[in-house]
């Protein structure tokens, strides 16, 4: 039998979005916030052009994550992670998906100046 290894790692710098939405489960807390990445391309005339994507992002408290209360809207970090599926039906019945990065490393990250 053939066994292949399968990798779900997503590897992210940004800013944050809002500050988190942070509760407790369990013994442990866990943050919630979206995370904006930048990519720089020339468009067809040549113009400089940016596009934003927008993450969700969720980070349990722990090894290698930050301090939540240092996270607020507007801070550069840096985060590891997978990538996780949900599947809902919402309240008009129609089914929908979610996707979501399930941090397990998130620190801060200062972006080089360019001179």
């Amino acid at each position: 039998m053939i066994e292949t290894e399968f990798l779900n790692r997503v590897e992210l710098r940004g800013r944050v979005g809002h500050d988190p939405r942070i509760t407790t489960v369990g013994d442990s807390q866990v943050a919630r916030f979206s995370l904006a990445t930048n990519e720089a391309f020339r468009g067809k005339n040549g113009d400089l052009r940016e596009e934003t994507t927008w993450h969700n992002i969720t980070a349990w408290a722990g090894k290698n994550v930050m301090d939540f209360n240092d996270v607020h809207k507007g801070t550069f970090v840096s985060l590891t992670g997978r990538l996780r599926s949900t599947r809902f039906t919402g309240s008009d019945g129609v089914e929908r998906s979610v996707f979501e990065i399930v941090a397990n490393r998130l620190e801060p990250f200062v972006p080089a100046v360019r001179e």
